[in-house]
């Protein structure tokens, strides 16, 4: 009778424990199947309507992978062998658009990076993470866009190759929060991770990276607007919300 109870009480937990993984799987096929949607005529620099990008945040909004924060790879060990790892679960890709999500435990950097002609919703399961993002100033002709030779001549720094840029975010994130998406022109389509604590963060990018189709990820360095004089950069004025980035010489891959 005992062993009978047991295995009935372990049966029962089984189930339970299969149907919680199956309502997770559905919704992860539920965005898969709304990113396939959506996406499907769309290419590079084409951005959703706003009644389908509205379908994909009520899609992850109710999103559940089962991570949790206190998973191994996600606690820092106190023996350090080098930089904190982060891990990239990849759920899916195609032509038209790719689903991962980034493992980060405490402290470690995803770098300043662009997402060329690329629309990408972003959704943080848990923990505190910062966000720092910029859009390219795009009111500015060519040669306006990068300092010249009417920068202080107290100013030693090499500026060639750098442009101009607004800062979009620079702000601390704690989950439960909203869905972030950024544009191919708007949104902060460049833009660096910090964990604070342990975080999870799914990513939907639609089209995905591809270079024979231009859209390579690029790294970049940042660097606070420089001291100009009002003259320069056509009226352009000093302003605490305006950096140069410049390209860094690696990429990813």
């Amino acid at each position: 009778m005992i062993n009978t109870w047991a295995e009935k009480n372990i049966s029962d937990r089984k189930d339970k424990e299969y149907s919680k993984a199956k309502k997770k799987m559905s919704r992860v096929q539920k965005l898969y199947e709304t990113c396939k949607q959506i996406f499907a005529n769309c290419g590079h620099g084409v951005v959703p309507c706003p009644e389908n990008v509205e379908r994909v945040k009520a899609v992850l909004a109710e999103a559940d992978v089962g991570l949790r924060p206190n998973m191994p790879y996600l606690i820092r060990s106190t023996v350090s062998d080098g930089p904190p790892k982060i891990m990239y679960l990849h759920l899916h890709e195609c032509d038209k658009f790719s689903i991962g999500i980034f493992c980060l435990p405490p402290s470690p950097v995803i770098p300043l990076h662009n997402h060329p002609g690329m629309t990408v919703f972003s959704k943080l399961f848990f923990g505190k993470m910062h966000i720092k993002s910029y859009d390219w100033v795009d009111n500015l002709l060519p040669h306006q866009s990068t300092p010249n030779a009417n920068i202080s001549n107290n100013d030693t720094r090499d500026w060639t190759g750098l442009r101009l840029a607004k800062l979009k975010k620079n702000s601390e994130f704690t989950a439960p929060c909203k869905t972030s998406i950024l544009y191919p022109a708007d949104g902060g389509n460049m833009h660096s991770f910090t964990a604070r604590t342990a975080c999870a963060v799914l990513d939907v990018l639609g089209p995905p990276y591809c270079d024979p189709e231009g859209r390579h990820c690029q790294y970049y360095y940042d660097f606070p607007f420089p001291n100009f004089s009002v003259k320069i950069l056509n009226g352009i004025r000093r302003h605490r919300r305006r950096f140069y980035l410049h390209q860094r010489r690696w990429r990813c891959l």
